[in-house]
């Protein structure tokens, strides 16, 4: 069951922390979601002043890779420190590695920066799954989810725009810069609040435990690097053997960071985390890609390039306010819903590839997606916390949101693939992108078939989400 209980939801000293609390935990994916949205504005600019084109593939892949490695870390120091300690070391290295990257005389510099932020943004969120376990009861965690979720929509719509501003005027190093405040804030809403003894570790996890999981994690990383690398070389004898290693190194080691049975997608938790990288890796299979769409086949402008995709990030979070008020709805079936709205956005918003089709039609069509991972997200994330038992909640979000980092590296690099076979001539970039656009419908028919399998803890009231009625008390 749920570590979250009545008897600590009762003391007075609680609720009076969980209202700065619940700020902090949205905050930090405020953050987090403006600074990845703002840095891929201005990161064309910083390469181009820099000259680091050879680099700029790698500044976005360090900053992933080292976000695996960090969400295996901070798992196990939940469990055997309590989530303060590891939350205060992420934002320290989120804030270094911002600093890095502003003052960065060459490309190297920023790739560091950006290899130090990804640790640090790494270790933010399985702190706010935790902690939400911990702090608030089973029935009121859809609603705490559905705000953290929240957190990304105001940064997808206003970063783009304002980091595009700012780089023009103050120069892209105040990118880095204006986020600084942010960590500020979050610091000081959320880590008083953190102090509250239903905090506190367990040590739960040696450290041998943890140094081993670590340990399992870089070789995740490197696995997912090497797969990379080797999809998008353009010479075969060497990109097949290094793509074939890639996958032997990571799969191994993604199947001793998950839950058992999670190759099988056996019912619980393991098919929980099997859905989130299916979804995870069929939204990215079209979001990354309908704006180079906008650019190449229609010859939209870098603003509505964004606009496009826009539209997905504001129904998501709507998705996840529905399903959080949605009485006694199964998780289940509030995924398999998920997943037949990805599908349908998916199929609808591959049209882009035709230059007749108008834009305002792909806008509408990739809302569906973005509302499928809302309705999908919240349930999933709910259902797989009943799943930690006490003093391992750290560890279930850590699986979890490793599952979300697997899908969008995956897809991120299969889908880069093409697109640079595509510029190599092999074939038209409209191919290569109906590709992309196949497989991630594919992943979403392969999702809506196990959602049935996701359950949470064998516990009537841990399979429902809150009651109008708890909602409103």
């Amino acid at each position: 069951m749920a570590a979250g209980g009545a008897g600590i939801l009762t003391e007075s000293a609680t609720s009076e922390r969980r209202g700065p609390l619940a700020v902090g935990l949205v905050l930090a994916t405020t953050l987090i979601a403006f600074e990845v949205t703002a840095v891929i504005t201005a990161l064309p600019t910083v390469s181009d002043q820099l000259g680091g084109d050879s680099l700029y593939g790698a500044t976005l892949a360090a900053y992933t890779l080292a976000n695996i490695v960090s969400l295996v870390t901070v798992g196990g120091l939940i469990d055997s420190r309590g989530p303060r300690l590891p939350y205060a070391i992420s934002l320290g290295l989120f804030s270094v590695g911002l600093v890095i990257a502003a003052v960065a005389p060459s490309m190297w510099v920023v790739l560091l920066g950006r290899l130090v932020q990804g640790i640090g943004s790494g270790g933010l969120i399985p702190v706010a799954y935790a902690v939400i376990n911990r702090m608030w009861a089973s029935q009121e965690q859809a609603r705490i989810f559905a705000w953290v979720s929240a957190g990304w929509v105001l940064p997808s719509l206003v970063a783009p725009g304002l980091a595009g501003w700012m780089t023009n005027v103050f120069g892209w190093r105040s990118v880095f810069v204006s986020v600084l405040p942010l960590v500020v804030a979050t610091a000081v809403l959320a880590l008083p609040a953190m102090r509250n003894p239903a905090l506190i570790g367990t040590g739960h996890h040696s450290s041998v435990d943890n140094q081993r999981r670590i340990g399992q994690a870089v070789r995740l990383a490197a696995g997912i690097g090497a797969l990379a690398i080797g999809l998008q070389s353009s010479i075969v004898i060497i990109g097949v053997p290094v793509a074939a290693l890639g996958v032997l190194i990571g799969v191994r080691a993604w199947r001793q960071l998950s839950p058992p049975g999670v190759a099988r997608a056996s019912h619980g938790l393991a098919a929980i985390v099997m859905c989130r990288i299916l979804a995870t890796a069929a939204f990215l299979g079209v979001d990354s890609f309908v704006p180079l769409a906008a650019d190449r086949i229609h010859g939209a402008s870098a603003t509505v390039q964004g606009f496009v995709i826009i539209g997905a990030a504001v129904t998501w979070s709507i998705g996840s306010a529905i399903v959080s008020k949605m009485p006694r709805v199964r998780p289940d079936r509030s995924a398999t819903v998920g997943f037949a709205l990805i599908g349908l956005g998916v199929v609808t918003t591959s049209m882009v590839v035709d230059a007749s089709w108008p834009l305002p039609a792909v806008f509408a069509t990739w809302c569906l997606a973005g509302l499928g991972m809302g309705l999908l997200f919240v349930p999933t994330s709910v259902a797989a916390m009943t799943h930690a038992e006490p003093g391992r909640d750290g560890v279930i979000a850590s699986q979890v949101n490793l599952a979300d980092s697997i899908g969008f590296s995956l897809m991120g690099g299969l889908g880069g693939a093409t697109v640079a076979i595509a510029d190599r001539g092999t074939w038209s970039l409209s191919s290569a992108l109906v590709t992309n656009f196949s497989a991630a419908f594919v992943l979403t028919v392969i999702g809506g078939l196990l959602a049935h399998r996701i359950r949470a803890h064998s516990s009537t009231v841990a399979q429902e989400l809150p009651s109008h009625e708890n909602m409103a008390s």
